[in-house]
């Protein structure tokens, strides 16, 4: 296998840095920092002066970009993504015992296809909280399995398909015949702390199979977590290597809590966003009816994974509309509005696809399976604003480990730059 181009690489690292939406957003702000964005608190004087800056919420990074002569005139380029990914969550008092096993008690997060999580290495990443309220950040080595069931005990799965019961069937084990080992404090020594000094929780089940480029002409990228780290990672790209700047505030909105409905204070249906435009506004000095036409003048690309057409499965597609890996980013349209596009999306879109010099495609659900959904009509709603979904094509999406092809995911990135600086909204 030849080496991965830069950005494959650079989106492998992002991956394997980003085991939760904590880490995810820890590391959007530190490469940010990097590029000389400045973290801002909340509860401080709002920052709007030229250059970069961010903050942190939870699991969400919201970035904004002031350019110089940016002032009540200018509007606001927002790309949004999400940061969390289907997965198995630890309850509260997470270690079970069951038949001389050691067991981590979990929950369905999101809408994982569960079978994907079978006979897997798995480790445990996200945030405790500590007595004093300090939050930390942590990770576990591989030291979990959610075993499969032997056929020979299962004679029944060849003719009626694998069936598993969410509660019964998913529970990960992590020791044989030792009563004293506690999962939460495992997780915890990794932090330097110890069970009895954890009041919180937010742990998630991680595949610690390495990212990698496959197929015969590495045309692949295999890795966890693609939906939708691949979109937000194609966003920092954008923003890092940004060659050109406009009189508008490009915006880089990344929300946790999407795979569960994004009602959270992180989530897009939350405050967080309104938040950042709303204060950014009011700093540049824009009254309330300044800040309404800041609005109108903006536009929001909701960035999240797209399907590709699946060569076993190709009924489950509209008959005319086959994503392919490898042939460009995707626009998304439905017309019941789980996704947000419409006709003036679209031109936007098509704007953007065309300054980037790239190839692009459309998905459109098939009449009989109903499509997901993404923050586009969540955004849309709360903010008014132009609103396009789009993204990379992939195969097995909430599986434990995904695929998209090697060419789409730079190109996506380059299509969010020209949307960033190079066309009119």
């Amino acid at each position: 296998m030849s080496h991965m181009t830069d950005f494959i690489a650079d989106l492998a690292d992002f991956i394997t840095a980003s085991p939760s939406s904590f880490h995810a957003a820890t590391e959007l702000g530190r490469r940010l920092s990097e590029a000389g964005y400045t973290r801002n608190e909340e509860s401080a004087p709002w920052d709007a002066s030229p250059g970069g800056h961010y903050i942190i919420r939870d699991g969400a990074l919201m970035a904004w970009l002031v350019p110089d002569g940016a002032d009540t005139s200018s509007a606001f380029r927002i790309v949004g993504t999400h940061t969390d990914s289907p997965s198995l969550k630890l309850k509260p008092k997470p270690a079970i015992a069951r038949a001389g096993w050691q067991s981590v008690g979990v929950e369905v997060y999101g809408g994982p296809l569960l079978n994907s999580w079978l006979d897997r290495d798995l480790a445990f990443a996200g945030r405790i909280v500590d007595k004093d309220g300090v939050v930390h950040l942590v990770r576990t080595g591989p030291i979990a399995r959610v075993p499969q069931l032997a056929i020979h005990l299962d004679r029944k799965i060849g003719a009626e398909g694998l069936k598993l019961d969410p509660q019964q069937h998913t529970a990960p084990i992590y020791a044989v015949g030792d009563e004293n080992a506690d999962i939460l404090d495992i997780i915890a020594r990794t932090a330097g702390l110890t069970a009895a000094d954890v009041t919180g929780h937010d742990i998630y089940a991680i595949d610690t199979q390495a990212p990698a480029v496959i197929g015969a002409n590495e045309d692949f990228f295999a890795a966890g977590r693609l939906d939708n780290l691949s979109s937000t990672h194609a966003t920092l790209w954008a923003l890092e290597n940004l060659a050109e700047h406009t009189r508008d505030i490009l915006v880089f909105a990344a929300f946790d809590h999407e795979e569960v409905g994004s009602s959270t204070r992180s989530g897009a249906a939350g405050p967080i966003l309104a938040d950042v435009l709303t204060r950014t506004a009011g700093a540049l000095g824009a009254s309330a009816d300044d800040t309404a036409a800041m609005f109108a003048r903006s536009a929001l690309l909701s960035v999240d994974a797209a399907h590709a057409v699946h060569p076993n499965y190709a009924e489950r597609h509209d008959p005319e509309t086959h994503p392919l890996l490898n042939a460009g980013p995707v626009l998304k349209v439905n017309s019941q509005q789980r996704y947000a596009t419409d006709a003036v999306g679209i031109s936007l879109w098509n704007r953007a696809v065309a300054a980037a010099g790239i190839e692009a495609q459309v998905f459109v659900s098939n009449n009989a399976m109903p499509c997901g959904s993404t923050i586009g009509p969540i955004s849309a709603t709360r903010l008014g604003l132009t609103t396009v979904d789009v993204g990379a094509p992939l195969l097995s999406m909430h599986s434990a480990r995904e695929l998209a092809g090697t060419k789409d995911l730079p190109a996506l990135a380059a299509v969010i730059a020209a949307f960033y600086t190079a066309i009119d909204l």
